[in-house]
């Protein structure tokens, strides 16, 4: 075990605290639901980036940079001014919805260069002109471009032209759980001697402002390089300066003076350090040393390529000489961050894919955030405070009083998403149990408990809209994290936690079946579910004309929904034969789903009805029922039409061998439902090593599909496959309704209309999720078919490949928007200059929300290091399978014997 190992594992143990401190400090607190307190639910509004600095948190905290105990009670982040800026640079700065061409955006140059997982090594590097920051610009230059138009970024603004700008690298090495290191550099990239000044701040969450029972906690002074906190829950901590610094303070507390012309309203404010360092207003911190916020502020010049460093330290127990081995634990840190991510990335040989793992990986960790919502109060208000609009009561989130919730979770995106959503978690925790499998359990658990979880059994699917869908990819997510830690560890599995997850999603199937089943047929309507604009219209409203669809992506997840608990049902079964009739129970259910998937309509399915399965297109559609009785397909080409593929399970036939029930139940299927058999994957016919196949498609379909879908001039891109394909940019799919003729077009980059969706835009777009899913069941079908089975890829090029090939030819397209091409350029860079060029640019990738179907250009947020960060699972070397499955379980077997079903 390398040293992160070993501290991951007293974390689990609970004989050493290493979780307690970390990058858990969100980018943006400004403009979230939590945040917002209007009548009508506007929070971009109610609380913009102006009150940012002038204006308390009531659920949490932001910075530049940031690093905060795990209840976010005291926060350490940068400010930065470069006497030309308006205001002091303590956040990240981002347009709201209404003001991006393509809806909120951040324009910011930083990246998330280094991580360990306990947070006990961490880089990030931040880009600050040395210009005046370029606000006004940004938000008057998106304000003025249509749809048609891209994002105008902060690298077409020219403040990074010649050079003048300041690298600055911020980290934290942890001496021990309770005492954190944070070493800044300083690099002026410019011809110029420059001068920056520079505020490490250390502030406590305001949480006095609204209840009158907490006590408040103190900043104060104790030298010229000594600041101690003392908080009635954390305790008492020593925050130690290096060199030559003022101390300031204030308090945490919203300015009324500013924000609402209260001029005589005594105190000292949130924002009393931009006031004096921008300012100049000497009055504006507190002359006692004393307060809830302080901050070190330090002037520097910087000759033209210049560089320096600024220490400071955080720390329990006091220490003397402060700065004592500082350089050492930092070495000693980074050799260990090289260390362990050299074991987890085994294999990758090049220099280039290592980088992008390791971003990638960094990124996972950076994006855990302190996340703080109690929907009751929230609605209600706070006792110190006047109450809300009696509308809000009503409104937004009214339906889920019981989230209450103060959690580390892993957001989409620090500052674009920063609060969960549903099905981005899941993909998020594949590619965490690559380097930290228990905080990967642990937030598949979560969104279970009780005080997530609806009573009802619904996933809570993000803060904007609760109740919301989200596909249901949680138990298929439980399902590989298992898997992965069981690969890692060497062990039998975490069956305990499998067994967890699993009750909870019974809750939540039970939920999908009795809601989103509107007309009990087995055939599922679950709104967008997350693919926002995908659709000819708006899924989440009622359909024109009173008519009602029946989705072919939402009855797929549901079918790989019953296969995931399926096979998760007979991995318990291995240990307790009780399991073996809930496994028969979801495979029966998937051959119910299976059945009417291909008898959708009006019709009773013994009358006949009509298939999802179009005979003459080869490719599943959904079905629309119209007022007037009619039925129809809805022939479009778009990634709805490809998630029945991911309805795929391969089992062991030793497996079966230990399940004699379940085994038993399929031979009765096989005798007396041979009607089904036709239907799905020929699960009645052994495959390589006498595995057993289940899925909604048989060898044929499957064929006709991938003939589409591995096609370059349809949905088959040089950087993955498109969420919609090419044929769709001569030739939109139409449907005509009470006399209006509605269009779906193919569009690669960002979405050209106001569509239902935000910034977000799947009529093109390659989307790492779905792609990820997509090899996933290629390797699946392989494990069943064999190397006999081939498919012609790219389709119309004559080479025929197998199944696996083929998934790894998605891998190579994926993998290679952030690899450097045969030209030293990323894709994903797209055509900026400096990004593709610049040796202080060029090694530094953003890992995007979507990317360009065409050209590979990241779109959409940059900071997507939730699922984009599956790139990094998809660079591990593949393993060979293994040559003899029974050998393995009959290993297993004699370590384990299975329990009877009456214990």
């Amino acid at each position: 075990m390398n040293a992160e190992a070993i501290r991951l594992d007293e974390a689990k143990q609970g004989t050493q605290p290493w979780r307690q401190w970390g990058a858990y400090l969100s980018e943006r607190q400004w403009g979230t639901v939590r945040e917002d307190y209007s009548r009508d639910g506007t929070a971009w509004d109610y609380f913009p980036h102006d009150h940012a600095r002038s204006r308390a948190y009531r659920w949490g905290e932001d910075g530049l940079a940031g690093f905060c105990d795990d209840h976010c009670q005291l926060c350490l982040c940068v400010g930065l001014w470069n006497e030309h800026d308006p205001i002091l640079k303590e956040r990240i700065f981002g347009l709201t919805n209404s003001e991006g061409n393509h809806g909120e955006d951040v324009k910011e140059c930083y990246w998330y260069l280094d991580a360990l997982p306990t947070h006990s090594y961490l880089k990030l590097l931040y880009k600050y002109p040395q210009r005046e920051f370029p606000y006004k610009q940004l938000v008057e230059a998106n304000l003025g471009r249509s749809k048609l138009d891209p994002e105008y970024e902060i690298i077409d603004t020219g403040v990074f032209d010649d050079d003048r700008y300041f690298d600055v690298f911020v980290e934290y090495a942890k001496r021990d759980p309770r005492d954190a290191l944070m070493l800044i550099t300083f690099h002026n990239r410019g011809p110029e001697a420059a001068r920056l000044h520079v505020l490490p701040q250390l502030w406590f969450r305001n949480i006095w402002s609204w209840r009158g029972d907490l006590q408040k906690p103190n900043l104060s002074k104790v030298d010229a390089r000594t600041v101690i906190a003392n908080h009635h829950a954390l305790g008492k901590y020593h925050w130690y300066l290096d060199g030559d610094a003022q101390l300031l303070f204030t308090d945490n507390d919203t300015n009324p003076r500013r924000l609402f012309g209260m001029n005589d309203a005594p105190g000292y404010f949130k924002d009393a350090f931009d006031d004096y360092v921008v300012h100049g207003n000497r009055a504006a911190v507190n002359p006692a040393n004393t307060g809830t916020k302080a901050a070190a502020h330090y002037v520097l010049t910087l000759p033209p390529g210049g560089s320096t460093t600024i220490r400071t330290r955080l720390t329990q127990m006091p220490r003397s000489p402060e700065f004592d081995g500082f350089d050492e634990v930092f070495d000693q840190r980074l050799a260990e961050a090289d260390a362990f991510y050299e074991h987890v990335g085994h294999g990758i040989a090049d220099d280039d894919a290592k980088r992008v793992h390791r971003q990638a990986l960094a990124g996972l960790v950076w994006t855990q955030q302190f996340y703080h919502y109690d929907v009751a109060r929230w609605l209600s208000g706070d006792e110190l405070q006047p109450p809300p609009p009696q509308d809000r009561r009503h409104g937004r989130n009214s339906n889920w009083r019981h989230v209450k919730c103060r959690e580390i979770m892993s957001m989409p995106d620090a500052w674009e998403f920063p609060w969960f959503a549903a099905w981005d978690l899941a993909f998020h925790c594949v590619a965490l149990a690559t380097i930290d499998t228990e905080f990967a359990k642990q937030q598949l658990v979560l969104l279970g408990r009780e005080w997530f979880m609806h009573p009802n059994g619904e996933l809570p699917a993000y803060e904007w809209a609760f109740g919301d869908v989200n596909p249901p990819v949680h138990a298929w997510a439980a399902w590989r994290v298992y898997q992965i830690d069981r690969a890692r560890h060497g062990h039998h599995g975490d069956r305990a936690f499998l067994e967890r997850v699993f009750h909870k999603l019974l809750l939540n199937f039970t939920w999908w079946v009795n809601r989103k089943d509107s007309q009990n047929r087995n055939i599922f309507d679950g709104g967008f579910l997350g693919l926002d604009n995908i659709a000819i219209f708006d899924r989440n409203q009622p359909l024109p004309g009173g008519a009602h669809l029946s989705e072919a992506d939402s009855t797929g997840w549901m079918a790989m929904y019953c296969l995931n608990l399926m096979r998760i049902a007979l991995e318990l079964a291995q240990h307790d034969l009780a399991y073996q009739s809930i496994a028969s129970k979801f495979f029966e259910h998937f051959l119910a789903i299976a059945e009417t998937m291909n008898h959708v309509g009006t019709k009773a399915v013994e009358e006949g009805g009509i298939g999802m399965w179009d005979d003459e297109l080869n490719w599943y559609c959904s079905i629309i029922d119209m007022s007037s009785g009619d039925t129809r397909r809805l022939h479009s080409f778009s990634m709805v039409n490809l998630i029945p593929l991911f309805a795929v399970e391969v089992i062991e036939s030793y497996d079966l061998t230990r399940v004699p029930e379940f085994a038993a139940r399929l031979q009765w299927m096989v005798e007396h439902r041979k009607d089904l058999a036709h239907l799905v994957a020929e699960w009645t016919q052994p495959g390589v090593d006498r595995r057993v196949l289940m899925a909604l498609m048989r060898g044929h379909r499957m064929k006709k599909v991938l003939e589409r879908m591995l096609a370059e001039t349809q949905f088959l891109s040089d950087y993955g496959v498109r969420s919609l394909s090419k044929l769709h940019r001569a030739q939109p799919a139409t449907f005509q309704c009470d006399g209006h003729v509605l269009t779906l077009g193919y569009e690669p980059g960002e979405s050209e209309g106001e569509l239902f969706g935000g910034n977000s835009n799947w009529r093109g777009p390659i989307w790492f999720p779905v792609n990820y899913l997509i090899v996933e069941s290629l390797q699946k079908f392989h494990h069943y078919y064999g190397d006999d089975f081939k498919v012609e890829c790219p389709t119309g090029s004559g080479k025929h490949v197998t199944l696996l090939e083929a998934a790894h030819e998605i891998t190579k397209r994926l993998t290679q928007l952030f690899l450097r091409d045969s030209k030293g350029r990323r894709p994903v860079h797209g055509s900026h200059e400096k990004l593709q060029t610049d040796p202080h640019f060029r090694d530094y990738i953003w890992f995007h929300e979507y990317f360009h179907g065409d050209n590979g250009r990241g779109l959409g947020a940059s900071h997507q290091t939730g699922w984009t960060a599956l790139v990094a699972k998809l660079l591990h070397p593949k393993k060979p399978p293994r040559t003899c499955a029974r050998d393995h379980h009959a290993e297993m077997a004699k370590a384990e014997r299975p329990v009877s079903a009456d214990k």
